[in-house]
């Protein structure tokens, strides 16, 4: 028997009837009844205790997924050519899209027009301002224990992706504790589909919380946001993928593009990079890329390339901090991009994921997790858009990369244009 009610279903849910609680509850006079009991009390035990859960497994999700992914990418010296070119590819392509959704967020600033500092739960702090080189160094953990006990996320995922390394030099004797971390992956990411089971209830307690305070002057912030994203996402698409596709491929994109409407009708219909793997391996055959590099970078893409996550990422750590009332400055940034970059690594390829790397994108500049709640109702949809550009991103990096190792067959590239004129 299905289920009548997928979790998507039950979260978007939750986000309708949370607005409608908190707008009745908006225009209800003050009492203690409104404000002690249902608002300070009930909503604010509920959203909070999973604003908690998903700070609860930030931590060890990252460290765990990120030794995982860095210890998977095979002997590091047989990684040659093919390995590095992947490898700078998405980095740098990330750290591109990171940049171009912090610039959209400070120049549109989806944010603005709504005011929830008076609903913050604590002392919102950004932290001392750090120069670039301090920045840099102090990703060098001294102490990586100390570096988990105060949730120092770029010396986790530094130590992290050092231990993964060094255990794919290793090789077969590194074996056993490669398992172990495949096992504690595993068990991170099922606590993590435990916890999201709580989601609608988090999310329609954090959502009628601030809807109560603020009103319906979220409403709009929050389409302003989705708008950006969709931009971001966009440019991305249009500028930085095309250019590069343009420039290292040299060839007309549409093969590509009609080839690829298949793959996204999977990133849309499932949001899960790991899901498109087969058929982006058919389709790059398709178009003549030969197996040895397809092999490679479609499954490395699908663990590290997260182009689309990290412009979400970029713009709702600036959108949470201008509903916060908090202005981040450039070494901010930086670390956002750092981290975001980074973390792409260990982003796993399945939906709903993107939310816990947030949540350690936001820790890092020390901004408030609260305002996921109120993301977390268009996140679905986004999470069709963001999974559909990382998937492209593996599959046009594959391409460049066949180009440059002569494993791109041309001919085999246009054949499907010249079987629709035959035909």
């Amino acid at each position: 028997m299905k289920k009548k009610f997928t979790l998507t279903s039950k979260i978007l849910l939750g986000l309708l009837f949370g607005f409608i609680c908190g707008l009745i509850l908006k225009s209800i006079p003050d009492s203690y009844i409104k404000d002690t009991v249902i608002i300070g009390g009930v909503f604010k035990v509920l959203g909070g205790g999973f604003t908690s859960a998903i700070k609860m497994m930030v931590v060890p999700l990252v460290f765990v997924s990120l030794v995982c992914g860095s210890s998977s990418m095979g002997d590091v010296k047989q990684l040659g050519r093919i390995g590095t070119k992947t490898i700078v590819f998405y980095l740098s392509t990330t750290a591109l899209a990171i940049v171009i959704a912090l610039f959209l967020g400070s120049v549109l600033k989806p944010g603005m027009g709504l005011d929830m500092s008076s609903v913050v739960t604590g002392e919102v702090s950004i932290g001392e301002s750090k120069s670039i080189v301090d920045i840099l160094v102090g990703i060098i953990p001294t102490n990586p224990i100390a570096s988990f006990a105060n949730g120092d996320m770029l010396q986790i995922i530094f130590f992290a992706m050092l231990t993964g390394v060094a255990m794919s030099i290793i090789g077969e004797k590194a074996e056993p504790v490669r398992k172990v971390f495949e096992s504690a992956n595993e068990i991170c990411m099922k606590i993590v589909s435990i916890v999201m089971l709580a989601a609608p209830i988090g999310v329609f307690s954090l959502v009628a919380e601030t809807f109560s305070t603020v009103g319906q002057d979220a409403i709009l912030v929050l389409v302003k946001y989705l708008l950006v994203v969709l931009l971001g996402l966009f440019i991305h698409v249009t500028v930085v993928y095309s250019g590069l596709f343009k420039i290292f491929i040299k060839q007309k994109i549409m093969p590509f593009l009609k080839k690829f409407t298949k793959v996204a009708a999977i990133t849309f219909s499932t949001s899960s990079s790991n899901a498109s793997v087969p058929a982006s391996m058919e389709i790059l055959e398709e178009l003549g890329v030969g197996k040895t590099t397809r092999s490679f970078t479609i499954p490395m893409g699908a663990t590290i390339n997260m182009d689309g996550t990290a412009i979400m990422q970029g713009v709702a750590a600036l959108f949470i901090a201008q509903i916060y009332g908090i202005d981040l400055e450039m070494n901010q940034m930086i670390t956002i991009v750092l981290t975001a970059t980074l973390a792409s690594i260990g982003t796993a390829g399945v939906p709903g994921v993107g939310i816990i790397m947030l949540s350690m994108v936001l820790t890092s500049v020390n901004l408030p997790l609260e305002g996921i709640g109120l993301i977390m109702g268009v996140e679905r949809i986004i999470d069709m858009f963001r999974t559909t550009v990382n998937v492209m991103g593996d599959n046009i990096c594959t391409l460049i990369v066949a180009n440059s190792e002569n494993d791109f067959d041309k001919e085999k590239y246009y054949s499907g244009e010249k079987e629709e004129v035959v035909a």
